[in-house]
């Protein structure tokens, strides 16, 4: 079975004074849902917009999150709560421009007592089973801080 996923992008503006002064705000659409987005600041990019830097990093993380929760459900891992604190580096003295690294930070929570060691290696089986981080060159570094809630129960 095949895929495909579609958007629809709209700018409009004017590059006829050059480089520096057109505008690099433009939206996107996703089925009903449109979205402003521009460039990155520090490519004068309006800081107050989503940028496709952001949007690629959004991506890798969510992917991580739900490819987690689906090999945790196979496993009959109970996680309970799962945050992520991702960062993504373009490191512009390393051409060519490009996003080259991205630091995943998991934060997941699990119900009952499970070997913290079998929980990295879910997350691990994750990371090689997201389809996003299989589609890209940059590397992808996990750093998953692991918490366990257990119900002892209470005496009365």
């Amino acid at each position: 079975m095949e895929h495909t996923y579609d958007t629809t992008l709209r700018w409009s503006g004017s590059t006829g004074l050059g480089h520096d002064d057109y505008g690099r705000a433009h939206r996107a659409v996703v089925g009903d849902r449109e979205y402003a987005l521009s460039a990155d600041p520090a490519f004068r990019g309006d800081p107050a917009l989503t940028n496709p830097e952001q949007l690629l990093l959004m991506a890798a993380s969510s992917c991580q999150l739900l490819s987690f929760l689906a090999v945790a459900a196979r496993a009959r891992l109970d996680v309970i709560a799962y945050s992520d604190r991702a960062s993504a580096v373009m490191d512009e003295a390393d051409p060519p421009l490009r996003v080259g690294r991205i630091i995943l930070r998991p934060d997941v929570t699990v119900r009952g007592e499970v070997d913290e060691g079998r929980i990295r290696h879910l997350l691990e089986v994750a990371h090689r089973e997201c389809f996003i981080a299989r589609s890209l060159s940059s590397e992808i570094t996990l750093e998953p801080v692991i918490r366990q809630e257990t119900d002892r129960g209470s005496n009365p």
